[in-house]
């Protein structure tokens, strides 16, 4: 597998606060050879949701096959901060205005929200309880100018998308539980909610269980051939031939798989930690008591967001950002040593507060700055899924959804938004993607202050 990192960044021993909370249910290795009308590369929610859309649609459960390099949600599906909300894509609405014109902006903002609402359909067919939390996000100035920013998003929301929202100004932060001297204001949007990851995932896997769908986990698919009208994917210990073809692994992608691939996406580390269990006092002294979900509005965002008491536990704070070119122990100890530090700064009555969990994920973005969903070219019945900026457990859950629908041809490609029809470009002088990316870390931290 030819991927941008070291091994250590898809290494399946996580350290998750999640891992504590939920196992999914663990998938047999593929041993030998099967047939099957579609094979689904990636066990997570992507692939999830395009295998049950599948059953769901009127196919054969025992015609798919998911197929997964470890085990499922072991990659960004497991390991990301539970923001179910708005976003998929990294473009500004002004330049998605520019190039693809009101309309189809506003289709592509209307999709978001439908992905919001997937995975609430989601949470109740399959009764999956998930901690959830939070009415709609909380956006956080960290420089006064960036409140006016502020101001002219709600008037974006308001006459552009019809949503209403609301701006907090910074005298009245402490009274919304929002109390710290790193924000100047804030922006509160009514849609989306906060969930457990892993309970999310793991609640996917048993419905895709109960449904008859076969997935394989420690199954890596090595080589993908074509023969005839169909497939072959081989892995260690096995193949599957199969019609249809599935990509669903985002920011875990191998360059090689399929070859398309190779340049046109641009994983990035992630990276967060959680605390242990807050008294109501510790609550009190920070004034931090809001349970919505938050971020700031850094080119170079943290988000973070209190949790509800589990078992009888007082809340904890999970904390995250963006940042680290490279996945070696000796940065991982860096970026937990900034994180932290971070952390201090944005709640300094909390600076004794001990957070025994940290680990790092992926996130998956492209030259474009806006997600892809829809056919691989030149690849009969093969589909893709990836490069969801960060939002992955609502866009990756619809968008698994919509190419479940393809294939079953409830829909074509042309019925979705332009704005996710745009194959990723690749990028120029791929080997040096890394490069670019300290380079655009180094300019968001001066365009941040």
């Amino acid at each position: 597998m030819q991927r941008l990192y070291a091994d250590l960044a898809y290494s399946p021993t996580v350290g998750s606060y999640w891992e504590t909370t939920a196992r999914p249910l663990s998938w047999p290795e593929l041993a030998g050879d099967r047939t099957a009308e579609t094979v689904i590369i990636g066990g997570g929610y992507t692939g999830l949701n395009c295998a049950l859309q599948l059953v769901e649609s009127g196919g054969d459960p025992q015609s798919i096959v998911i197929l997964e390099a470890e085990q499922p949600g072991y990659g960004a599906s497991g390991r990301n901060g539970g923001f179910c909300c708005l976003g998929g894509a990294k473009l500004p609405v002004k330049a998605q205005l520019s190039k693809f014109g009101e309309k189809e902006t506003v289709r592509n903002f209307n999709e978001q929200l439908a992905a919001i609402e997937t995975v609430r359909s989601n949470l109740s067919r399959y009764a999956i309880e998930v901690d959830r939390h939070s009415e709609g996000e909380v956006q956080l100035a960290h420089r006064h100018s960036d409140v006016a920013d502020l101001e002219n998003e709600q008037r974006q929301l308001a006459s552009l998308f019809a949503t209403s929202s609301e701006l907090i100004s910074k005298d009245r932060l402490a009274a919304a539980g929002l109390n710290s001297p790193e924000f100047h204001g804030a922006l509160c949007n009514p849609n989306g909610f906060a969930v457990n990851p892993m309970k999310y995932v793991a609640g996917l896997v048993e419905a895709a269980d109960k449904a008859g769908i076969k997935g394989f986990g420690n199954s890596p698919a090595l080589r993908i051939e074509r023969s005839g009208e169909r497939y072959k994917i081989s892995t260690p210990s096995g193949s599957v031939s199969a019609t249809n073809l599935v990509i669903a692994t985002n920011g875990y992608s191998s360059e090689d798989l399929p070859t398309w691939l190779a340049g046109r996406l641009l994983p990035v580390l992630t990276n967060i930690i959680v605390t242990r269990p807050l008294s109501k006092q510790e609550l009190a002294d920070q004034g931090w008591t809001s349970f919505q979900m938050c971020y700031d509005t850094r080119n170079s965002l943290h988000y973070f967001r209190l949790m509800p008491s589990i078992n009888g536990e007082g809340p904890r704070m999970m904390f995250g950002m963006r940042g680290g070119t490279q996945s070696s122990v000796a940065m991982n100890e860096a970026m937990k040593r900034r994180i932290r530090g971070n952390f201090d700064r944005f709640f300094p009555a909390w600076t004794h507060v001990e957070t025994p969990f940290f680990w790092s994920g992926l996130v998956c973005l492209t030259r474009n700055l806006t997600s892809y969903t829809g056919p691989v070219p030149e690849m009969k019945n093969t589909f893709a899924s990836l490069a969801y900026h960060g939002n992955g457990v609502a866009m990756g859950s619809h968008c698994g959804r919509l190419l479940g629908k393809m294939i079953s041809r409830e829909i074509a490609a042309e019925d979705i938004p332009a704005i996710l029809r745009q194959q990723p470009q690749k990028f120029p002088f791929p080997s040096l993607r890394t490069t670019y990316l300290k380079a655009i870390y180094h300019w968001y931290e001066w365009r941040d202050g």
